[in-house]
């Protein structure tokens, strides 16, 4: 709707997750090393969380599109408490047909695939999105699976990426040994103030558009009322631009920002309403 008024070649603040567009952040950064240092060092278990719009999918993205050849990847999102048995889902996503074998059989064809790939110098590396959502019995097959072995290498690595309630769930007395297989345990923050301009702006460059299209009040704006998480910042960056092209404004001020506000108060998104920007505002200030 607003791309060709504002000399965009698309959205730049849309939702879905996208490598092409990820800021790296210090706590990105971080996260994204950590993966790399885990494959690396063929690590058993590493674990990415955050709260939710953090940005854990899209810099699992990015680690996944420049991740060596020699891995052969499955992912899997969507968990739930009552998918059942995860092995099935597990084969499936590595390109395996599951079939109707039997539990002990399963296992043993994916013991035997793993074998061959290791032998073809391609090791295996599942990725678990929402692994919050995984039961006890689910990360217990985790680390069972995780015994599979080649001498002294692993035949199997896996990346868990969660919100917070995974951190919990892992550090239960019953799961130490689960734990104690976690060499990368990293937990992404939102953005700070410096960061959310910076991370505005990559996106308006990224999305062809001027860097400078939403003021830095605004921007100043949107940090206190999103707290600088990336997902709230899209959806109030990109309603901003909604908004400010129904009005045909050259630019996105604060003045839209708090337009954007004052008409989502009343919903359901998380966002700070109130704030110094914010009265200053209101005062003319």
């Amino acid at each position: 709707m607003y791309e060709r008024y504002y000399s965009l070649r698309e959205k730049p603040f849309a939702l879905a997750p996208d490598p092409a567009y990820l800021y790296l952040s210090h706590h990105h950064r971080h996260a994204l090393t950590m993966l790399e240092y885990a494959i690396s060092q063929a690590a058993g278990f590493a674990v990415i969380t955050g709260e939710v719009g953090c940005g854990k999918t899209t810099v699992v993205q990015r680690f996944l599109e420049a991740a060596p050849q020699a891995l052969s990847i499955g992912f899997l999102t969507h968990i739930h408490a009552g998918i059942g048995p995860l092995l099935p889902w597990v084969v499936q996503s590595l390109g395996m047909d599951a079939g109707s074998a039997a539990s002990s059989e399963l296992h043993r064809h994916f013991t035997t695939f793993l074998e061959r790939k290791f032998t073809e110098g391609c090791r295996a590396l599942l990725v678990i999105d929402e692994a919050q959502n995984l039961s006890i019995g689910a990360l217990e097959e985790l680390r069972v699976l995780s015994n599979l072995n080649a001498g002294k290498d692993l035949l199997l690595q896996t990346i868990l990426v969660g919100q917070p309630e995974l951190r919990t769930t892992l550090s239960w007395p019953e799961m130490r040994q689960f734990a104690q297989r976690i060499v990368v345990d990293y937990h992404l923050r939102a953005l700070e103030l410096e960061e959310t301009h910076a991370y505005v702006a990559h996106r308006l460059s990224v999305a062809g558009g001027d860097p400078a299209l939403i003021t830095p009040t605004a921007v100043e704006r949107v940090h206190e009322c999103t707290e600088g998480v990336p997902r709230l910042v899209n959806i109030v960056c990109d309603t901003a631009l909604v908004y400010g092209f129904a009005d045909q404004r050259p630019f996105v001020d604060v003045e839209l920002i708090e337009q954007v506000l004052s008409d989502r108060a009343a919903g359901v998104l998380p966002l700070k309403t109130s704030g110094p920007i914010a009265a200053a505002s209101a005062l003319g200030g």
